[in-house]
């Protein structure tokens, strides 16, 4: 069984795996950044300066700062929500991208 896991590893495939995981762990990490550090806050000037990381209801009646350390009932935080869909939406289109210029590379197939 090792020897099947050793081979199973060393092919090409898990080792590609294993670098997309990683890659995909950074990229995941700048996208992150991005969507919070610069897409957000200029969304945020249309709305007056709204920090969508803080926006939630309150489900306890209570209003409160919405730091993760700070929750002290449950409450559905929208904002948190919007910042994760444009993320995904970043995500997705550069995924769109990479994925168009492949197919661009490697040229329409040829019908028979």
């Amino acid at each position: 069984m090792f020897r099947e896991f050793k081979d199973f590893v060393n092919q090409g495939n898990a080792l590609d795996l294993a670098v997309g995981v990683m890659i995909g762990a950074a990229f995941g990490k700048i996208v992150n950044s991005i969507v919070a550090d610069l897409i957000m806050p200029v969304l945020s000037i249309p709305l007056g300066a709204v920090n969508f990381a803080n926006k939630y209801i309150p489900l306890a009646g209570q209003a409160y700062d919405l730091a993760p350390a700070d929750r002290k009932g449950p409450v559905l935080a929208y904002g948190a929500f919007i910042q994760n869909v444009i993320e995904f939406l970043v995500v997705a289109f550069t995924i769109f991208l990479v994925v168009r210029q492949i197919n661009k590379w490697r040229g329409t197939p040829k019908k028979a």
